[in-house]
């Protein structure tokens, strides 16, 4: 389990997120030890494609950085950079609509905006196969996702608009605020597909009850019938 500063907790190997009750324990009990601004790193192979899936509200910013290490078989460690190797960066909406699909270098920073809320799926994968370097070895990703208001430099917006210490501090909670809005009117929506899901359910549900109750009743109404025939075919009654 990974945490990612924006709140995003997957296993990188399966693309598969935590349950909401058991996500928000590993997030407290991990928040203990880990600075919120870290990131994560994973390994890839040739080829192989690494996705994540992070639940992002609607107008939510989202800025994404790595920076890969190529392994080196001769000292048995990763270099600290890699020229001349790519990554492909692809995002898609809840809709599965790309909204992102461009090709980067080896160190990379891409930004992209939500316009549905509900779940993104972040995929990256290397452009190995056009270097024979990286050809059945393996690739260290360093990767940092920020959601919302932690994409904000705010010692940047204090130089550029000249903002006071107090006045910097207030901009920064009113950006909270705005955040914690947008994740309220989430969950909100998401209680509200939940509500029509459960409905929608409880409805099959009745009218496949009922489907079966009106089968059972014609199978014993032609049952009946046949035994009749049967039976008087026979001369029993």
């Amino acid at each position: 389990v990974i945490v990612v500063n924006g709140g995003l907790v997957v296993h990188p190997n399966t693309c598969a997120q935590v349950p909401m009750n058991g996500r928000k324990t590993l997030l407290l009990l991990l928040l203990a030890w880990i600075h919120p601004g870290d990131g994560l790193y994973f390994h890839i192979g040739e080829t192989e494609k690494k996705c994540f899936i992070e639940e992002i509200p609607d107008e939510t910013m989202v800025i994404g950085k790595y920076r890969t290490q190529l392994w080196d078989k001769q000292t048995s460690s990763f270099l600290p950079s890699t020229p001349g190797l790519g990554m492909h960066v692809e995002i898609k909406d809840p809709d599965t609509k790309i909204i992102l699909s461009r090709q980067y270098g080896s160190d990379g920073r891409f930004t992209f905006t939500s316009h549905t809320p509900g779940e993104h799926q972040i995929c990256l994968h290397s452009n190995s196969t056009k270097m024979a370097l990286f050809a059945g070895g393996k690739l260290r990703v360093h990767l940092d996702i920020q959601v919302g208001e932690h994409t904000n430099n705010y010692p940047e917006i204090a130089a550029k608009d000249k903002l006071t210490e107090l006045q910097l501090r207030v901009r920064q909670l009113l950006d909270q605020v705005e955040q914690i809005q947008k994740e309220q009117n989430y969950q909100r929506y998401r209680e509200e597909r939940f509500r029509m899901t459960s409905e929608s359910t409880n409805q099959r549900v009745l009218w496949w009850s009922i489907a079966q109750t009106l089968i059972l009743i014609v199978t014993g109404i032609w049952q009946m019938k046949h035994l009749k025939s049967f039976f008087e075919a026979k001369k029993l009654v």
